[in-house]
């Protein structure tokens, strides 16, 4: 407990930010017990109904509770933006790793194809995976990773080549360490660090993606509570109805906000130029 106190007043900001992060998954592990009403059973005589005690955050034009799809949507968004991240920090980190540790002709392959995959818009590259595999909500998260390891993959490969060259791995190689051991000892506690930082940075920016994605049509299916796919449905009502999109804009903000906050304070905790 005292180390707990003294690790907060230590870092503040990090401590508010988590504590507010952890608020957000809260809310949408806990969607069912605060939501108001189903969130996917249309009542068509409450269609487009203005905010008020009955409903909070208004209804949508088939009667549905939006407070109720915005919480729903907590869990569509954030469950797909953590699965993503860590897909794309664990698939960067081992191409990277591998690179910086065998070089020759591996390195060539994967830093060309990191080249190729550089060389092109990430978002218009996203766009063309997700509309070949088909509009889903996994298929946008494939799309956005296929496109979004290679800072990782040369961020690894970078530390990777620093780490091989010290001289407590030519001492490790001396006493008969094998190479799984020494990846294991020395490669990865060293490089892991750093890929979790900028992937904690990255959070908010790949939720604004896969929002992204799915507000054009490639990501979440309606009628899926996915706060990009309920901005995309209710543009068609901004005039008449402008709720439709100011809430699950409003969520959307306060989430990046959250994570992108939590994310520099967590590079700050973490930097060890800070120590």
């Amino acid at each position: 407990m005292v180390k707990l106190i003294a690790f907060v007043k230590k870092n503040p900001a990090f401590s508010v930010f988590a504590l507010l992060a952890a608020g957000l998954i809260a809310t949408a592990v806990c969607a069912p017990l605060l939501a108001a009403q189903d969130p996917y059973t249309a009542v068509m005589s409450e269609a487009l109904q203005p905010p008020g005690p009955e409903h909070w955050f208004g209804t949508d034009w088939l009667g549905r509770d939006l407070y109720s799809r915005i919480l729903y949507g907590a869990r569509t968004s954030l469950t797909a933006v953590f699965c993503l991240t860590g897909v794309i920090m664990a698939a960067g980190a081992f191409l990277g790793i591998t690179a910086g540790w065998c070089g020759g002709v591996i390195d060539a392959v994967i830093m060309r194809i990191s080249d190729i995959m550089i060389s092109f818009p990430g978002m218009v590259l996203a766009m063309a995976a997700a509309g070949i595999m088909g509009a889903s909500m996994k298929n946008a998260v494939a799309a956005i990773a296929i496109v979004s390891w290679t800072k990782y993959a040369r961020l690894a490969r970078s530390l990777t080549l620093q780490i091989r060259n010290q001289d407590y791995i030519a001492a490790a190689r001396v006493t008969g360490s094998r190479t799984p051991h020494i990846l294991w000892r020395y490669v990865l506690p060293n490089a892991i660090p750093a890929v979790l930082i900028t992937g904690a940075t990255d959070i908010g920016t790949m939720m604004m993606e896969i929002a992204g994605l799915s507000f054009l049509g490639f990501g979440a299916v309606p009628p899926a509570a996915e706060w990009g796919s309920m901005l995309s449905e209710g543009r068609v009502y901004m005039t008449t109805a402008p709720w439709l999109m100011l809430f699950p804009g409003l969520a959307i903000f306060i989430a990046v906000m959250i994570l992108n906050l939590l994310g520099d304070s967590l590079r700050d905790v973490l930097d060890p130029r800070e120590e």
